[in-house]
């Protein structure tokens, strides 16, 4: 996704979404681990996705303050 799309959402859906792409993250590590996961690289994209979501979260804190 990109930083644009995060930027749009609220601190509520940003926060739902980075628990459950820390889920996600979790169950692929573990299917990688096992070999069955079919794109390594889908582990760094979702972890790019939950610096953007800090990002956004960050940004909406400071136009808050």
């Amino acid at each position: 996704m990109k930083y644009s799309e995060f930027a749009d959402q609220s601190a509520k859906e940003l926060r739902k979404k980075k628990t459950e792409l820390r889920g996600h993250i979790f169950e692929a590590k573990m299917k990688n681990s096992m070999g069955q996961l079919q794109s390594p690289a889908s582990i760094k994209n979702m972890r790019r996705d939950i610096a953007k979501i800090f990002t956004a979260l960050k940004q909406s804190e400071l136009k808050t303050k």
